[in-house]
């Protein structure tokens, strides 16, 4: 199971938002490569950049920052996601060091682009769908789309995204807990890996959630508990540790 911690970019500090709202933002380092460092040390293998001015602009904000991250942790394997309508952003990141590249609102309103991008840079797509009450949001999670989360995981399957970053967007930075039955429900109905987002709060949530790694939930992305303390990562990863070997 990997652990992932969240560095949002917004204005160039790291911040968390609560449900996506841009407005509700709790700054908690000026400093975002520091952070990304802080967290690689801890041993993080993976952590996950988003790009919240990208997101809402159609265009990235702050790549400067993340160019910074991929090139001071090339052994960390980095998703950036926010703000990538287009190929040419996708080859800027992959260039920089970025490991995958996260297509969310483009991926809902031009799905063919999906493909493209599956087939020009294979093995390094990921499809990021944020949901509230099963229905997809894009532009930033500032408008609710008509499409079912369900049914269009299985449709962007078929195009060879290598994983899908769940996200529950009622839960997202509320520290309520995970909704498990949406995402045991994703792993079932589709066959590439899940990673689950939003509401970790706990070790209990990690914890829950590694019960669902053989059905392709691989990792989870972790957000304000980690900024909070609520969950410390080296506790963290001995719990995962634990799990596995309970599993064997």
């Amino acid at each position: 199971m990997l652990l992932i911690p969240a560095i949002d970019l917004k204005g160039g500090k790291c911040v968390r938002l609560r449900q996506g709202r841009m407005e509700d933002n709790t700054v908690f380092s000026d400093d975002p490569v520091a952070m990304a460092l802080h967290w690689a040390e801890a041993g993080a293998e993976r952590l996950h950049l988003i790009d919240l001015d990208g997101a809402f602009a159609g265009q990235p904000i702050n790549a400067d920052i993340i160019y910074d991250i991929a090139q001071k942790l090339p052994n960390v394997d980095i998703q950036v996601g926010g703000g990538i309508r287009d190929g040419d952003t996708i080859q800027i990141y992959l260039d920089a060091g970025v490991r995958y590249v996260i297509i969310g609102t483009k991926a809902i309103n031009t799905p063919h682009f999906v493909a493209d991008a599956c087939l020009e840079f294979p093995g390094h797509i990921i499809l990021g769908l944020d949901a509230r009450e099963g229905k997809i949001a894009i532009d930033g999670w500032s408008k609710l789309s008509r499409h079912n989360l369900i049914d269009i995981a299985q449709h962007f399957e078929k195009d060879g995204v290598e994983a899908i970053i769940y996200t529950d967007i009622q839960r997202d930075g509320m520290m309520k807990g995970v909704n498990l039955k949406a995402i045991s429900e994703l792993a079932q109905a589709i066959n590439i890996p899940v990673i689950a987002s939003g509401g970790v709060s706990s070790l209990a949530d990690i914890d829950a959630l590694c019960q669902y790694e053989h059905k392709g939930v691989i990792g989870t992305i972790i957000g304000r508990a980690l900024y909070e303390g609520q969950i410390q990562l080296d506790q963290a990863f001995a719990l995962v540790k634990q799990d596995l070997r309970q599993v064997k």
